[in-house]
């Protein structure tokens, strides 16, 4: 074999395995484009468009209305009260997830008994599909016959009268959210406990032993390990949170006054309640770049490289 065919044989080895490489990825890729490129191209541009039900029915295109959906949508005042629910229950619910989710992490990784018992047990509110999970947190707030109504009868030892959370504007949020955690603490904790045992002993047995505190292990060592597995792990709750429509709309479907109407609850009712799919689609476009500017913002703030 002569020495010129060797590279020639290493550069055709190589093409061919990056036209394998192509080939493993074009089914994933050709997904990705119809299925969730081609539709949201089209969401924008049919918010721009005055686009009803008898459209759909009728074969016809919509007609062109530029800003026309937006501005209805702010005069109406209906956005606005959107945006702001949707980001109080996002940010709420995240923060609360991530503190919840860490404190139980830390629980597990401590080695106590049934430590492996309790992770199985763990997961079954997330294998629960959402729509089950929120049947479920109804009958739990129901306030006639509702078990969180027994368990504080039970626990007073006398009658409430008044314990309607998902009938009053100013608890209906605190309901879902509380709703939310139970579903997704389980996979937040789950993904931190693989960041806590990826933790290196040795760097942790040198610490102590040259006298760093408990507290200081976890600052200066445990934290900083940690911080890939923290970002994506917040990273997807944000966006789990910020696309939640399951729950509102089997708990509250967006009442009570529009107390829990978030903009998934408003895009759904604009296009689908009010026959307007150009409105319909203006929310969910709006909804679709807050959602990517607020997980583009915090990936900017936190800029976490694991340690070598």
């Amino acid at each position: 074999m002569s020495k010129a065919s060797v590279p020639a044989r290493r550069l055709k080895a190589a093409t061919g395995d990056k036209l394998f490489s192509l080939g493993l990825l074009l089914p994933a890729i050709l997904l990705t484009f119809v299925f969730i490129l081609v539709p949201v191209i089209d969401s924008i541009i049919k918010s721009f468009t005055e686009y009803k039900i008898k459209n759909v029915i009728s074969g016809q295109p919509g007609t062109w209305n530029n800003f026309e959906n937006y501005i209805k949508l702010f005069q109406n005042d209906k956005l606005m009260p959107a945006i702001i629910t949707t980001f109080i229950f996002v940010f709420a619910v995240v923060i609360a997830q991530f503190l919840i989710g860490f404190i139980l992490a830390v629980i597990l990784d401590s080695k106590i008994r049934g430590s492996r018992f309790l992770r199985s047990i763990m997961m079954m509110p997330w294998v629960v599909p959402t729509m089950i999970s929120g049947m479920v947190w109804l009958w739990i707030y129901q306030p006639q016959y509702g078990l969180l109504r027994y368990l504080v009868q039970v626990v007073t030892g006398g009658s409430v009268l008044d314990f309607a959370i998902l009938n009053n504007p100013n608890t209906a949020l605190l309901g879902i959210g509380i709703a939310a955690l139970w579903k997704q603490v389980p996979l937040t904790t789950l993904l931190l406990l693989a960041g806590l045992q990826s933790v290196p002993n040795d760097m942790l047995e040198a610490a102590t032993v040259d006298g760093a505190s408990t507290l200081r292990r976890f600052v200066s060592i445990v934290i900083p390990y940690m911080m890939s597995v923290i970002k994506v792990t917040v990273s997807m709750s944000i966006i789990e949170n910020f696309k939640q429509f399951p729950l509102f709309w089997t708990m509250t479907g967006g009442g009570p006054d529009g107390s829990t109407t978030t903009l998934a609850i408003l895009s759904y009712r604009e296009a689908f309640v009010s026959n307007n799919l150009g409105s319909g689609a203006a929310v969910t476009t709006v909804w679709m770049l807050l959602m990517i500017l607020v997980v583009f913002v915090y990936n900017k703030i936190f800029r976490a490289e694991p340690m070598d």
